[in-house]
């Protein structure tokens, strides 16, 4: 099913509040500034901190 286009348009990054962008496998949305992966479970985003991994 994957991230609505419009959800999509209005995350942004809990930490610095720049625009994420879909991973490739679309497991994950990314923050480039600060070099996080925020995980997707079961097409929901985890938009926790402390549940971020490593670009």
């Amino acid at each position: 099913m994957g991230i609505d286009k419009e959800l999509l348009d209005i995350l942004v990054c809990p930490k610095c509040k720049g625009d994420l962008e879909l991973s490739e496998k679309e497991d994950s949305l990314n923050c480039k500034p600060c070099s996080l992966r925020y995980p997707i479970k079961d097409d929901i985003p985890v938009m926790l901190i402390d549940e971020t991994l490593p670009l």
